[in-house]
């Protein structure tokens, strides 16, 4: 359902049909960023976007941002001067993130939210479904998802270790209240999970699981080797670039395949070893995070945002 909806959403989610604007408080510290290539550039960046009333995502996009339509005004077709369409062999489109998590359903349906931060990026869709990003943080663990703040639950290999601890810390800079588990923890519905430890520990998860089949389910550029020591580094296509290997992180936020339910995104903060769960954890903050989708750390400390470029 969920590569369905992106093979759809990026053409027809955003029908521009019933877009009204209704009467009611206009919400605030509503943020709107459109970039492309995966964040890689910022066409605009607006932290106090015009906003006026019950906006829809829609149309607070129109409101800021000069934007072009097709199919009788139905769907997005350029923003800011840039089109869908076709760039280097892969079909590309508009898709948006509300608080680090694509919308199931169209820009015109979607209201805004006190807090809400939008993020539209012009992208290759054809080869990943890319149904949640980190680059919004501290979103959704802030303002929560549809307007609704959820609890946080940091689930780690080493409950009491630097790694966890390091995390929680963060969340509460953020003023989001986070409690501390160990993996495989009763899962509950509702909240929001952070999975903490080397990725040999931790590939047990369901949700992380999902890293060793590729950006085609995961959503995540990254993939870890069998043995755990390395991850590739991938491009849009799902090519290898680069291969990382001992004291090397991984931060990506992982929306599972719809199945039928209403399934939240689960953040994992992992690495090939210690040195790489520290390395990650030390890059959880919102400037190391800011406009990535998932973010690789090197072994010798050197950033990588995710997917890389071909």
């Amino acid at each position: 359902m969920r590569r369905l909806l992106s093979a759809l959403a990026v053409l027809a989610a955003f029908v521009v049909a019933g877009c009204g604007l209704g009467a009611g408080s206009t919400p605030g510290a509503t943020s709107l960023l459109v970039t492309q290539d995966f964040g890689a550039k910022v066409l605009t960046d607006l932290p106090q976007p015009e906003l006026s009333g019950e906006d829809t995502v829609m149309r607070m996009l129109d409101r800021n941002v000069k934007t072009e339509k097709r199919y009788g005004g139905k769907f997005i077709q350029t923003i800011g001067g840039v089109s869908g369409g076709e760039r280097g062999g892969l079909g590309v489109d508009w898709i948006f993130y509300v608080n680090g998590v694509q919308a199931d359903k169209g820009a015109t349906s979607v209201k805004l939210h006190d807090g809400d931060a939008v993020w539209w990026d012009n992208h290759a869709w054809e080869t990943s479904t890319v149904g949640a990003v980190v680059g919004s943080f501290p979103e959704p663990f802030a303002h929560g998802i549809d307007g609704r703040r959820l609890p946080v639950r940091i689930e780690c290999a080493d409950p009491d270790g630097d790694a966890c601890r390091t995390i929680q810390e963060r969340l509460v800079e953020a003023k989001v209240p986070a409690s501390r588990a160990r993996l495989a923890a009763q899962l509950e519905e509702d909240t929001l999970r952070i999975v903490v430890g080397p990725i040999q520990r931790v590939r047990g998860d369901r949700a992380v699981s999902l890293l060793a089949e590729g950006p085609e389910t995961s959503g995540v550029f990254a993939k870890p080797s069998a043995d755990g020591k390395s991850f590739q580094v991938l491009d849009p296509t799902g090519k290898v670039v680069q291969t990382i290997g001992a004291g090397s992180g991984l931060i990506a936020a992982i929306a599972p395949p719809d199945n039928g339910t209403s399934e939240l995104p689960v953040w994992v903060v992992t690495g090939t070893d210690a040195d790489g769960v520290a390395a990650a954890a030390a890059a959880f903050d919102e400037g190391t995070l800011s406009r990535k989708f998932a973010l690789a750390i090197s072994g010798d400390g050197i950033g990588i945002a995710l997917p890389q470029p071909r």
